[in-house]
């Protein structure tokens, strides 16, 4: 648990992996609200870039001025498996062509609920009123915890199941492009050269693996230079 967590009280909660989403929802929480107001959460959940994504998430508020923040460890993902980010008997693919045509192997079943109850319990208690997520459905590997509608039921879940039941998930990004957001995060100054997104490693990114590709089609599309290290192709594996 992070030796960083403040008892204070909290606008927004900021759900931060530490990837190119979530760094711009933070941003973007940040620039309305002030860093003074915003808290962030991190779940390390057995992923195989885990302790990358830690690390991003640490400078990244930093970098953010958020001094309220709690990261966790939840072994929960590790101990089910079924994903390629989480068992590592199953082998993180290269992205296909078209991607998010089908749900593919990286889909950590039900991963952003779980997520998303963790932040509504410290919300709660933080006395936060609106909790940030960097889910995107357009141009996304296709899960299906991505969905508009899997937010609508989830909000409805929080107001039924909260002691105010005025706690509301925010998704700022769900109905843009990737390199909408990119864009977006240029002009909120958002840090993406402390992100990180890659499924496979921690050194320097595959650029094979749907999130990677995803990430570089996003900053060519925006005519931006990704500030993050890739590797060369014959080295991706």
């Amino acid at each position: 648990m992070s030796d960083t967590r403040r008892r204070q009280r909290a606008r927004a909660l900021v759900v931060l992996s530490g990837g190119m989403d979530s760094t711009v929802c933070a941003a973007l929480a940040v620039g309305d609200l002030g860093a003074e107001n915003v808290a962030a959460l991190h779940v390390d959940y057995g992923q195989r870039t885990e302790r990358r994504e830690r690390k991003a998430f640490e400078e990244i508020c930093d970098r953010l001025a958020i001094k309220t923040r709690l990261a966790v460890h939840s072994p929960i993902f590790r101990a089910i498996g079924g994903s390629a980010l989480t068992d590592h008997q199953i082998d993180v693919p290269d992205a296909p062509v078209e991607i998010g045509t089908e749900i593919p192997v990286t889909y950590v079943p039900f991963r952003n609920s779980h997520l998303l109850s963790a932040a509504v319990s410290w919300a709660e208690v933080l006395g936060a009123e609106k909790i940030f997520i960097g889910a995107v459905q357009q141009d996304s590997s296709g899960y299906p915890d991505c969905r508009p509608e899997f937010y609508a039921a989830f909000n409805e879940a929080v107001r039924t199941g909260t002691k105010e039941g005025t706690i509301r998930i925010e998704t700022p990004l769900i109905a843009l492009r990737k390199s909408e957001i990119v864009r977006l995060g240029l002009e909120l100054g958002a840090p993406f050269h402390l992100t990180w997104s890659c499924y496979r490693r921690e050194d320097q990114a595959c650029g094979t693996c749907d999130s990677c590709v995803l990430r570089m089609r996003a900053f060519a599309a925006a005519g931006a230079s990704d500030p993050i290290p890739y590797l060369s192709p014959a080295d991706a594996h």
